[in-house]
């Protein structure tokens, strides 16, 4: 089954309108403790600023803001996804487009974030999935049990993998099996 935006995404994002000052738009990155924030023209997603944005438009040119408006600097998103896109679409379309972030989108509402530590997260957890029902499979309890099995006398054919015990017995894993010597 695959992994869908919506398992992935953070949900109803905080958001500014974009007449709001840049200096708003820090102080909810800063509340919110997030580095990015959503832009809004009525009800309608129109872009993201990213505290990148915030240091690279506004900061080291000097601007003052309390003065600049969200939307003057936003960085206008190309590309959005739906809760129900498969995640390693949204994945593609973030390198394709190279962006770290997606809206979110269900229609015209904006639903959520899709970030790439989210995607990130997200395949990790898969992978620590697998990575757990292996170790289950392969527990001390599991190995010894198995272990023992290798560990008996087989009776059967000899092949080239046998260890010889003593003058008639043969020890062997049980794709080759062995009899003893009679006489």
């Amino acid at each position: 089954m695959a992994i869908l935006v919506r398992h992935a995404m953070t949900e109803s994002p905080k958001t500014v309108r974009s007449s709001a000052s840049v200096n708003e738009v820090a102080q909810v990155m800063k509340s919110e403790d997030v580095g990015v924030i959503p832009i809004m023209e009525g009800e309608e997603p129109v872009g993201l600023i990213t505290d990148r944005d915030l240091v690279i438009r506004v900061l080291a040119e000097g601007k003052d803001p309390v003065e600049v408006r969200a939307g003057d600097i936003a960085s206008r998103a190309p590309v959005s996804v739906t809760p129900d896109m498969k995640l390693s679409d949204a994945r593609e379309l973030m390198e394709e487009h190279q962006v770290r972030r997606l809206p979110v989108v269900k229609g015209r509402e904006l639903v959520g974030i899709l970030s790439l530590g989210d995607v990130a997260w997200a395949d990790a957890s898969t992978r620590e999935v697998g990575e757990a029902l292996r170790a289950v499979s392969e527990s001390d309890s599991t190995v010894s049990s198995n272990e023992d099995l290798l560990r008996e006398p087989r009776i059967g054919r000899a092949d080239t993998n046998s260890l010889p015990l003593g003058d008639s017995t043969f020890i062997s894993s049980p794709d080759s099996w062995v009899a003893p010597r009679l006489g």
